[in-house]
């Protein structure tokens, strides 16, 4: 057998020291296949791991459905506010400032956090999403000066949170609108902001500011989950565009009952959605009426939410049935991506979107408890909860 192997070795031009180096380099090879198959998923999750782990820690700290409707059971505003200085997630910020900036805080504070622990590879997403803070602020410094605020009541409505807050903290006693527009021009918001003055000069009215703010977001929001090569950035796609598709439906739905035309509606809109393409925007925003609109969403993953809520609709004749509906969609739909990769992004996803739903319930809340004997069942039914 020997003689055998000596003999194909020597027929093929190899030494035996040559034929025994071969084999163990080919070993070798076969080996690293191996291992780098075999650690494959291991370092598809380890960019995770940290991320996954603080932000576990802080959803064991949401308010449980029980803690909520203790809330919710407060007398007044004041002992809302007595019940959150007791959670050291609101502590801090109550200690500075009233219950909604101080919610505001808090939102803000999470987004940031999120943008910062979020592994590199889906990190662009959830910092894009940090940046609502500076929107939002923008959008009081303008609704402020159409209002005629002091300077002082002006700097009440920004949040002290997002890149912008010292250059909008400077601008409170600028003189109109439009010198807070120009005095923008150096943000990644002046060309939609800009582009927008000419409606503003004409109509003095900020919506088509800050309706080109929201167009601006939206669009930066569905570019920066684009191209979902992975499952992870599969699952962020698919929140992200759902967000999206979900602004879009909220503003055709009011702009409905607000009896608005296409023409009016259309320059508002994102032109394109996610699963509602240009073409399915496009049929809605024609629809005559609210209820039409539910209708042409047939088919879509958003017309048995809606659907539901059509006969609260003709009861109370408020769309705010339809724009909760969508929320809860929201917050469940969250919840089903979160447990798709629990090694991955789901995790972050899940807190994220409760955290954000916390908070809303927080604020409605202490709205209704700032109106004297508003029923606490009445609240009950305004929540958002998660299914």
């Amino acid at each position: 057998m020997a003689d055998e192997i000596a003999t194909l070795i020597s027929s093929v031009g190899l030494t035996p020291e040559a034929f025994i180096a071969f084999c163990v380099i080919a070993i070798l090879v076969v080996g690293a296949v191996v291992v780098i198959i075999t650690s494959r998923p291991i370092l598809d999750i380890y960019p995770y791991l940290n991320p996954s782990a603080r932000v576990r820690a802080r959803k064991g700290r949401l308010f449980t459905e029980k803690q909520i409707s203790e809330i919710v059971e407060t007398n007044d505003v004041g002992e809302v506010e007595n019940y959150l200085k007791g959670v050291p997630e609101y502590a801090d910020a109550l200690d500075d400032y009233p219950l909604d900036k101080a919610l505001d805080v808090q939102r803000a504070n999470t987004y940031d956090f999120i943008a910062r622990v979020a592994p590199k590879e889906v990190k662009k997403p959830f910092v894009v999403m940090s940046k609502k803070t500076d929107i939002n602020n923008i959008k009081s410094l303008l609704t402020a000066k159409e209002v005629g605020l002091t300077a002082e009541e002006t700097k009440e409505l920004l949040v002290p949170c997002g890149s912008l807050y010292d250059e909008l903290e400077s601008l409170v006693d600028a003189e109109s609108v439009t010198d807070i527009v120009t005095s923008l021009d150096s943000t990644e918001y002046a060309t939609a902001l800009e582009d927008a003055l000419p409606k503003y000069e004409e109509t003095k009215m900020v919506l088509s500011l800050e309706s080109a703010l929201d167009k601006f977001y939206l669009s930066n929001l569905l570019r920066s989950s684009d191209v979902p090569s992975d499952e992870n950035k599969q699952i962020i796609f698919s929140y992200v565009g759902t967000q999206v598709d979900i602004d879009n439906l909220k503003l055709i739905i009011r702009a409905k009952e607000d009896g608005l035309d296409y023409d009016t509606i259309a320059p508002y809109m994102l032109e394109d959605g996610y699963q509602l393409r240009e073409w399915k925007l496009k049929d809605l925003m024609e629809s005559p009426d609210v209820t039409n609109v539910i209708s042409g969403l047939d088919g879509t993953k958003y017309s048995e939410a809606l659907t539901d809520a059509i006969p609260l609709y003709n009861e109370t004749g408020s769309i705010y049935v339809f724009e909760k509906a969508l929320d809860v969609y929201l917050v469940n739909y969250a919840k089903s991506l979160s447990s798709k990769k629990p090694l991955g992004v789901g995790p972050i996803i899940g807190y994220l979107s409760q955290k954000e739903n916390e908070i809303k319930n927080l604020k409605i809340i202490s709205r209704a408890k700032r109106e004297e004997g508003f029923p606490n069942s009445k609240i009950m039914e305004m929540l958002i909860w998660v299914q």
